[in-house]
């Protein structure tokens, strides 16, 4: 893609965080789906892990590399005229300045990084190395004069017995982010708990993202909570395989 259409979309994903609270940007996967949402008028996208995963036969957790990621969200990227972001997962073992090239070649305007390291057995960053890298995703992106929107990512939640046991290091982590540089932050796995979303979003400054459901969940519920930004995960593909199976019930044999 034209490096300044990647500027431009960049630029205007960043605008679009401040416009709108919360930005919801549908999780899509493939050429149809982004352009069945574009369609709709959502002003932005994101690409997710688990439903591209899906939609290629592969495992989510890094089972494709990087570079098939990027081979993949190209076409998708350039179907569509509005910014689409990226889960990059952890990176895929690459150190974020390659992450930012490659991203930016393919037209990215934004990306999401997670904690949960899946080319090292699973393991989960500390505060201080995710933070890290998360700096130097910011620092890459700085450097290649495109103004990413970096979602930085933690599992600690969905890791814990407790997510309440985790609260206090949750935030501190996603302060740790904050201050790296990362543009808004996602602490996953809390979507569901008003308390638990009402202390994160008081916690930092940039936008919070949770995970939704575009059916069980509701648009108002997430902006009373003060949640900055709204995607679907695996959500809105497993809503739609719910769908699928309901209208396709009654035809089957």
């Amino acid at each position: 893609m034209d490096s300044r259409i990647t500027v431009e979309r960049a630029q205007r994903l960043r605008q679009l965080h401040a416009e709108y609270k919360p930005l919801v940007l549908p999780t899509v996967w493939d050429v149809w789906s982004a352009r069945t949402a574009a369609s709709l008028g959502f002003p932005a996208l994101t690409i997710g892990s688990h439903p591209l995963a899906d939609s290629r036969g592969a495992d989510d957790h890094e089972g494709q590399t990087f570079e098939e990621v990027l081979a993949a969200v190209r076409p998708i990227i350039a179907a569509v005229d509005v910014p689409v972001s990226v889960d990059l997962e952890a990176g895929y073992g690459h150190k974020p300045a390659d992450l930012i090239a490659g991203l930016i070649e393919v037209g990215g305007a934004g990306l999401n990084l997670e904690d949960t390291v899946h080319s090292d057995g699973g393991r989960v960053r500390s505060t201080e190395e995710h933070a890290s890298y998360i700096g130097g995703l910011r620092a890459a992106s700085d450097d290649a004069g495109v103004p990413i929107w970096v979602n930085g990512r933690t599992d600690l939640f969905i890791h814990a017995p407790s997510a309440s046991g985790v609260l206090d290091e949750a935030i501190e982590r996603l302060r740790a982010l904050e201050q790296t540089g990362a543009d808004s932050v996602y602490p996953v796995g809390i979507q569901d708990d008003d308390e638990l979303l009402t202390a994160v979003t008081g916690a930092v400054a940039v936008p919070v993202n949770s995970t939704a459901h575009p059916v069980k969940h509701d648009l108002e519920r997430f902006r009373r909570l003060g949640v900055g930004r709204v995607t679907y995960g695996p959500l809105l593909q497993f809503a739609m395989s719910d769908a699928m199976k309901d209208m396709l019930g009654p035809w089957t044999p």
